[in-house]
């Protein structure tokens, strides 16, 4: 195959997609609610950088109850702080965010189950969000902490929204499969 050829190809299968993303109504409250997300995430972020007087280094915390609290952290690392590292951490986990939202995206296009699509959006929107603060902080900011339930990470809308999705797209591959006729009906 010349590359011409592929470049038409290409060219001829893009058309075709946003053709049927644009007619499909799950893309476009997909897009919304991805979108929704983000704001929400961001503001939130913005919210503990430069409202509340929350202590801005990490470790910073503000105690609001027994098992809640606001910690300021600064997480180079994916989602929970897990692979933690350095710049080329930030940049690689910049490149896979990126991969997985522009996946979903393309893939969102073509859904047609409402719980999957708003799995997608969840983490479209998480993904973005932070994959923002990563290229616009170096890391990313993390505030809640439920350390009061024994649970070790602070994380922030995002993270939450990422988990979310993930379930939702658990959940909708279970129901699809619980729908489907078994082969000897």
């Amino acid at each position: 195959m010349n590359f011409q050829k592929a470049i038409a190809e290409l060219k001829s299968s893009s058309v075709a997609w946003s053709e049927t993303a644009t007619a499909n109504r799950f893309f476009f409250f997909g897009l919304l609610g991805a979108a929704l997300i983000f704001v929400l995430d961001q503001m939130t972020k913005l919210w503990i950088l430069y409202v509340i007087e929350l202590p801005l280094q990490p470790g910073g915390r503000i105690e609001i109850s027994s098992i809640f609290d606001l910690t300021y952290v600064e997480n180079t690392g994916a989602s929970f702080g897990m692979l933690a590292g350095s710049a080329g951490s930030r940049v690689i986990l910049s490149i896979i965010s990126t991969i997985v939202a522009v996946g979903l995206i393309i893939w969102l296009g073509a859904m047609r189950r409402r719980i999957a699509a708003a799995g997608a959006a969840f983490i479209i929107g998480g993904a973005l969000g932070n994959l923002y603060d990563r290229v616009a902080y170096g890391y990313v900011v993390d505030f809640l902490d439920f350390s009061g339930l024994s649970f070790p990470w602070v994380f922030n809308v995002a993270d939450a929204s990422i988990n979310i999705g993930v379930a939702l797209l658990l959940l909708d591959a279970w129901l699809s499969r619980e729908k489907q006729p078994s082969a000897g009906t």
